[in-house]
């Protein structure tokens, strides 16, 4: 108890200094004194890239973007013009981005909705329209008119704190001319959640221009944070207030036919073969003008792309990120809570359980479900979720009901208060499973501090002491230094069933402090050292974990990194552990081991066409030595698609009677995109820690917006044998309907 006390205190002191950095006002007050006024206009707008109606000449006009990369206190290098309309259904952008020579060329990774990478042109539009400066829709489009839209959560703190997972209905069209390319974006209201009547919003708009290696935005946003940061924006003022009209409501229904192809049961040779056909969708209700409600019937998620293999080396479970559409939206106010690896929440339990004869994830069916999410008032956001899952009882898997309920209020400014109550209820057996948790967030206004102090308890038959979790983590962001402190303790018996936890019973501490140099002249943008340190200790073992490491950065102006790190490793085993995880002799608990590593990390210069990603590891490993090499190669085959595969070895050398191995993970993938509606991608992954082969087709067609037929085939295969453990083939037609 006096240690969770210590971890209060330290805690309690430096979300005191962080909320004194919340009153300094005025190092952002002049993004606060200028903004965008838009003017309601009543002629048509056609979306058809060329900005030549009426209402465009009468706009306001913004031309000025300051830079965020490579530098933030210049303009841009080429010119812009952003000009922004409304009327009672639509928000309408429109926008020049000019060339900084006649022949410019762009760089799109494919033509393919959502492109994402470290390189390439677009333009965005970001939107708060409940001005809280944390969470954001965001609208973007390429010189080919590709689209992307996504959902900013956090702040906008990093980059991944965008998720372009998530899918709505709008228009834009785009054209390329002899002087600039230009867009017209045409977003319904109705996609977008906010208070009625309101006749303000903060917005902002950037550009990515990979010609000149330059991130740039209207609103200047300093060099250390991301493009997607939230915390400067400006007001956008509208002419008459906004209102929402008519009914708010998609349904979106889907058919799906498949062929499954399965081993019998019980090991005998042969297989089984079965035909289904599903029946189901999803609809988006909008609950006033800032509540969402989706519902789903027997919802299927096979056109979600497969998960990319990895090999672990690591003792515990590994994180994916959530892909299915369902989950996406206001996704923070339930899969935010805690941090990584400790969460009370996480939305891949529902829906994907593991079948223990294949070592495969496998969709459990769910039945039905509903979320509730958004908006009360300015400052209280809800979210409340409850699913059924079907039993399985081939493997088995009862039904569960889960059930979910968040609430965050808006404390000083940017931060925020928020509380989580998970239930997972077995049906037809005594068996639950309860977390209730407390997150105190912290964002300073101008973003220099953030961070959370967060508590949880988890609740079920068994566990009934030592089941809680205290903990807080806060971070510091200036332009030449940054620093990171992370302290918890986690209870031997806390136990979220529907959440993820690595493990449990210890105390952590973690932090980092890294300068930051920026040349004048030279190819260099950034450099700088870094120390990092990592401290595990279990109260009744001791210290279990650690690793501290001396890092070197380099960031090149064209977007190519290089990271130089010497990391010693202390780890006293737990539990009993085979270090190369493919059924080896394994290394005793209690045992203990000090080694040493060297790391090189390098990412090139994405813009060019053959582009790589390259990590390497030499040293010892626990009693051996572990030599390791992971590649990814991309050849883009613009505007079309790319040529791309994973690659990562391992040569695990350890003395008798411990099994030495070389682990292999082989991954080519075709990505090809036709037009702007037809999609073709596919990827085989040989693994051999696994002993799998996976392969993925899948098949795309756009056929209307937020509309699409899929069709896909998936099969996996022993590696040393040969031998299928199952395919399948599934076709699915969804679309969107707006009533």
């Amino acid at each position: 108890m006096n240690r969770l006390i210590l971890l209060f205190f330290f805690w309690l002191a430096t979300a005191v200094a962080a909320i004194a950095q919340q009153t300094s006002f005025n190092e952002i007050k002049d993004r606060l004194d200028t903004g965008y006024r838009a003017k309601k206009t009543i002629d048509p707008i056609k979306i058809d890239g060329l900005i030549i109606e009426q209402t465009w000449k009468e706009a306001q006009k913004t031309i000025y973007f300051v830079q965020n990369f490579p530098t933030d206190t210049l303009l841009s290098k080429a010119m812009q013009e952003i000009r922004v309309a409304y009327d009672e259904r639509f928000l309408y952008v429109a926008a020049k981005i000019y060339k900084s020579i006649k022949d410019q060329p762009f760089t799109t990774p494919s033509l393919k909705r959502d492109f994402r990478g470290e390189a390439f042109d677009a333009f965005v539009v970001s939107i708060d329209p409940f001005m809280d400066r944390m969470n954001a829709f965001s609208f973007g489009i390429n010189p080919y008119g590709v689209q992307r839209e996504g959902l900013v959560v956090n702040g906008g703190l990093v980059g991944e704190d965008l998720s372009l997972s998530w899918d709505n209905k709008w228009y834009s069209e785009a054209k390329i001319e002899e002087d600039y390319w230009a867009t017209e974006m045409a977003i319904p209201l109705n996609t977008i959640r906010y208070r009625k009547g309101t006749n303000k919003w903060l917005i902002n708009f950037y550009k990515l221009d990979s010609y000149n290696a330059e991130r740039s935005s209207w609103s200047r946003i300093p060099n250390q944070f991301s493009p997607i940061s939230l915390a400067y924006s400006k007001p956008i003022v509208f002419e008459t207030p906004i209102e929402k009209k008519g009914l708010n409501m998609s349904l979106i229904p889907y058919v799906s036919p498949g062929s499954f192809i399965k081993p019998k049961p019980g090991g005998t040779n042969g297989f089984t073969a079965s035909s289904t056909i599903m029946f189901g969708g999803d609809a988006k209700i909008g609950i006033g003008s800032s509540l969402n409600l989706d519902l789903t019937v027997n919802p299927d998620f096979s056109q979600v792309e497969v998960d990319n293999q990895v090999t672990n080396l690591d003792r515990f479970e590994i994180l994916f990120p959530e892909k299915r559409q369902f989950y996406l939206e206001n996704a923070d106010l339930f899969a935010n809570f805690g941090m990584d690896g400790l969460r009370p929440f996480f939305s891949r339990r529902i829906g994907v359980t593991r079948d223990a004869s294949t070592g495969q994830n496998i969709q459990n069916k769910i039945d039905a479900g509903f979320r509730l999410s958004g908006k009360i008032n300015d400052n209280l956001r809800i979210g409340l979720l409850e699913m059924k899952s079907a039993a399985i009882p081939e493997i088995n898997e009862p039904a569960y009901n889960y059930s979910v309920l968040s609430l965050q209020q808006r404390v000083f400014g940017r931060s925020n208060l928020s509380f989580i109550f998970t239930n997972k209820d077995g049906i037809g057996i005594k068996d639950f499973n309860r977390v209730a948790g407390l997150d105190y967030n912290l964002a300073s206004r101008s973003n220099v501090w953030n961070g959370k102090f967060f508590f949880m308890k988890s609740f079920d038959p068994v566990k009934t002491s030592d089941n809680a979790v205290l903990g807080t983590t806060l971070f510091f962001n200036k332009r030449f230094f940054d620093a990171r402190q992370t302290a918890y303790y986690i209870g031997e018996n806390f136990n979220p069933e529907v959440g993820f936890l690595r493990r449990a019973g210890l105390y952590r501490l973690a932090g980092q402090v890294q300068p930051k140099f920026y040349p004048k002249k030279g190819r260099i943008n950034r450099w700088g050292p870094m120390f990092d340190y990592d401290l595990t200790v279990f109260p009744a073992r001791g210290v279990t974990d650690y690793d501290v490491n001396i890092i070197f950065n380099l960031q090149y102006k064209n977007y190519a990194t290089l990271l130089l790190r010497i990391r010693n490793d202390y780890t006293k085993l737990t539990s009993d552990f085979d270090p190369t995880n493919s059924g080896g002799e394994k290394l005793k608990e209690n045992s203990s081991y000090n080694y040493t590593s060297f790391i090189c990390n390098f990412i090139t210069d994405q813009r060019k066409k053959l582009s790589a990603r390259l990590n390497s590891r030499v040293g010892q490993y626990f009693n051996g030595t572990r030599v390791n090499l992971d590649a990814e190669i991309n050849y883009r085959v613009q505007p079309y698609g790319s040529l791309s595969s994973v690659f990562s070895y391992n040569r695990l050398r350890f003395p008798q009677p411990y099994a030495s191995r070389d682990l292999i993970l082989f991954g080519p993938k075709v990505d090809l995109t036709f037009t702007r509606s037809l999609f073709f991608s596919a990827l085989l992954q040989y693994n051999n820690q696994i002993n799998n082969i996976n392969m993925n087709v899948r098949f795309q067609w756009r056929f209307a917006p937020a509309s699409d037929l899929f069709i896909v085939y998936t099969d996996n295969y022993f590696a040393d044998l040969l031998r299928s453990k199952g395919s399948a083939v599934v076709l699915k037609a969804t679309y969107w309907f707006n009533l």
